[in-house]
Formats: structure tokens, C-alpha cells, sequence
């Protein structure tokens, strides 16, 4: 089978042959414009760096797109290519400031500067009201298992709710029987977390603090096309977003709180993004954590201790991407032609391929499927990895295929899955 050619590789080429970037020192704290002239210098110091023959540069670009494959890991995940080649162009310096974003003071005018043009870019795809809060975190969306409750909850006695429809959702569930009253109003176990409910068989407390879910289950591709709303009117409505963060269009009004790993779908691990209603701030347990209290976050910017610097750099230039392709609502359409590709693969296949899920719940990011013979699983995760298509074998706690394709991944990268897939059902049927 032939390997595609990357679709930037002429942008590579052309990044490749810039080696070193000194940019025209500014007084002014510095924005990130969506686009910047860069020009290749010779850069002296007490150790002379020398530039790259121009031969050479170009060789090595064409090696490295030729390394590239497509990777369908369900996190750390795949990353724009043009986001990465900006982050290659301005590693070393980023412009206006002597040094790289690795360097960087966290309380420096250029720090700041990027984090508010994240979390400005960030309000804009998600239309977020200014009575929320965005807050760039760490300890992975896992962390908020524990923060939420510990925020919402003013004693271990109160009852919140859970809908459980995957593994993500279960651990949240578990993980706040230590600070609080969970109860779970709804469980897809029994039938191996294919499906979701209908919102009125959710048996929901009336006094529940927070209905919490997870919108799409990374394991088992469940997502809420929909949202159910609290019994409790004076109840929040609480997602774990992580793995379809900014991949549609979503009514923030609707919810108290949105938290997200970033490794998904904005950026590398080590950040994670909660997005939360103001008037949920300040209500802490007393045993609460420093760490875990949004509202010592909320007061100091997300700065109150030195943050995820690079990682929120590089959120802040997929948010970039992603309003330059049009926002969330062309993202969204994009999205849901590569599912149908690979959805119609699957079913069209006459059983030799098969998707758990429900189709009314499958999911546009992680698209799990087996095959009809699984003696044939092993063969196949092998042989997609020699046409460099990676990290397509399932969870480990659920087994068979599993292809995550979120925002940053090219159609073609689906369109040579479903060719391969059709390919070996031709010579394995």
C-alpha cells in the first residue's frame, strides 16, 4: 500500500530552512498575531552557532515528513502540523523576548501575555459568558475527580449525582465517595457502557448538589449528543469534557462546571482547562487543598503558582488554529465527515468489522471497533503500523481496535485507515 505525502510538507520545507529566529526587540508586552514574517539570521554570541547548509535543512525536512505517520492515540494525541512548526519556529526564541517560552518567568509581561490570549481565544471558540472563569490547571482532568466535590459540596454529607456511561465516569464516581454523598442515578455496566439513557430514567436526588457526566467516554466512545438537566433547580450540571473539548460547538450557560485534560484535543499533557460559573467560587470545604481550591486559582489568573507554561503556550496556538479554520462550528463539520467515513467502513463491512456502541451515541473522537475474527486483532495493528498508522490497539481493560480521531487528524489519515481496512478484509474474509 502507498504511503500519502504529507499535506505540509511544503511548509516544512520552508520552516526547516529557518534555523535560528531573532526577532525586533519590542517595549510593549507582546501579542500573538495569527500570523508573523520570519526571517533566517546568523546569530553571534560567545559561542558562535553556525547556520545550516540550505541543502541539508531541506534533506532533513524531507526525512522528517517521511517520519511522520498518522497516529491515532487516544492521548497524548495527534497535534496540528502547523501548530507544530510555529512551535518549532519559536522554540528557541519566542519573538520580543530573548528566549524561549520554556524560559520564561511566569509573572513576565511576555508569559502573561500568552496565557491572556489563550484564555481570550479560548472565550471566543466556546462563546464563554463573563461570569465564568477559565483556569489553566494541572494534575490532569483525574485531579478534578477530587476537586470538584471538595468546591461544590460544603459538607462529606452532601448528596451529588453521577451518570455513569464509561470507565472516566466510574472513577469520578469513586473518587468522590471521599468527600462527599455520590449516588449513581444511572449505570451502563451491565450492558459494557454502549449506550446512554433517556434523560427521564435517570433517577436523580432532588437535594444532589451537581449531576455530574462525561460527555465522551475516551474508552468506550460514548458521547452525549445532549445534555440532561438537574432535578435540583438550584443543582449545576458538571462534564468531564476532556477527550471532545472544543471539537463542537457547546452551550456553556448550560453547565456549572467544564473541566478537560488538554492531551486530547488543545494541546500536550500537563494542562488541564476547568471552566467554571463565578458563583461557584469561594464555597470550599476547609480541608480543601491549596492546590485544589478554584478560588485561589480564579484570584491569582491561574498564576498563583508557576503553571504549565509551555503546555498553555501551546493550547493557546490551537486555539489559534482552530479560529482560523473557521471556529467550532466548521470544526464540528469536519469532524463528522471523518466519523461517517469510518462509521460507514464499519457497518458496510458485513460483520467483519463491528462497533459496540449504540449509533445514536457513538462518538466523533474515539471510534472503537472490533473485528468478527479477533484472532486476526493482533495482525492487524501490526500491518497498519508497517502502512505508519500507530496506536490503533484498544484499551487494554476492553480490548479490540480503537482509531481516536479528533480535531487534528487529516482526512486522509482516515481515508487511508478505511483503505487499509478494506484491504485486509479482502484478504482476510
Amino acid at each position: 500500500m502507498s504511503i500519502s505525502t504529507s499535506p505540509h510538507s511544503h511548509f516544512l520545507l520552508r520552516k526547516q530552512n529557518q534555523n535560528h529566529f531573532v526577532p525586533k526587540t519590542v517595549s510593549a508586552p507582546v501579542s500573538l498575531p495569527s500570523s508573523r514574517p520570519f526571517r533566517p539570521i546568523k546569530i553571534k554570541c560567545a559561542t558562535q552557532i553556525q547556520t545550516q547548509d540550505p541543502h541539508a535543512a531541506r534533506a532533513q525536512a524531507q526525512a522528517h515528513a517521511q517520519e511522520r505517520v498518522f497516529n491515532f492515540a487516544a492521548g497524548p494525541a495527534i497535534l496540528p502540523e502547523s501548530v507544530l512548526l510555529r512551535a518549532q519556529s519559536e522554540l528557541y526564541v519566542w519573538p520580543g523576548s530573548g528566549m524561549s517560552v520554556m524560559e520564561m518567568s511566569h509573572r513576565g509581561k511576555e508569559f502573561k501575555s500568552i496565557i491572556e490570549k489563550a484564555e481570550s481565544d479560548l472565550r471566543t471558540l466556546l462563546q464563554i459568558p463573563p461570569e465564568y472563569s477559565v483556569l489553566f490547571l494541572q494534575g490532569g482532568a483525574t485531579s478534578q475527580f477530587a476537586a470538584l466535590p471538595l468546591n461544590l459540596c460544603a459538607a462529606a454529607t452532601d448528596p451529588v449525582d453521577y451518570v455513569v456511561t464509561g470507565s472516566w465516569s466510574d472513577k469520578a464516581f469513586k473518587e468522590a465517595q471521599k468527600f462527599c454523598k455520590p449516588n449513581v442515578v444511572w449505570s451502563g455496566k451491565a450492558e459494557k457502557y454502549t449506550k446512554i439513557p433517556p434523560f427521564g430514567e435517570l433517577k436523580q436526588n432532588p437535594d444532589a448538589k451537581y449531576l455530574h457526566i462525561c460527555a465522551n467516554e475516551t474508552i468506550h466512545g460514548v458521547e452525549f449528543k445532549n445534555y440532561p438537566t438537574p432535578k435540583n433547580p438550584n443543582g449545576v450540571l458538571v462534564a468531564d469534557m476532556s477527550s471532545n473539548f472544543c471539537s463542537k460547538p457547546v452551550d456553556v450557560s448550560k453547565f456549572g462546571v467544564i473541566y478537560a485534560g488538554a492531551q486530547k484535543n488543545v494541546g500536550p499533557s500537563g494542562v488541564t482547562i476547568v471552566i467554571i460559573r463565578n458563583d461557584l467560587i469561594g464555597h470550599a470545604q476547609g480541608l480543601t487543598p491549596v492546590m485544589f481550591d478554584y478560588k485561589i486559582h480564579a484570584e491569582n489568573n491561574s498564576l498563583y503558582n508557576t503553571p504549565p507554561c509551555y503546555g498553555i503556550y501551546m493550547c493557546g496556538l490551537v486555539f489559534e488554529d482552530l479560529l482560523e479554520q473557521g471556529g467550532l462550528v466548521e470544526v464540528e463539520k469536519k469532524n463528522q465527515k471523518k466519523a461517517e467515513i469510518l462509521y460507514n467502513a464499519i457497518d458496510g463491512s458485513n460483520g467483519f468489522y463491528k462497533s459496540p456502541v449504540e449509533k445514536s451515541v457513538r462518538s466523533l473522537m474515539n471510534v472503537p471497533f472490533t473485528l468478527e475474527k479477533s484472532e486476526l486483532e493482533g495482525e492487524f495493528i501490526k500491518e497498519a503500523a508497517k502502512e505508519k498508522m500507530v496506536q490503533l490497539k484498544g484499551h487494554r481493560s476492553v480490548g479490540g481496535m480503537r482509531a481516536s480521531i479528533y480535531n487534528a487528524m487529516p482526512l486522509a489519515g482516515v481515508q487511508k485507515l478505511v483503505a487499509f481496512m478494506k484491504d485486509f478484509q479482502a484478504r482476510h474474509a
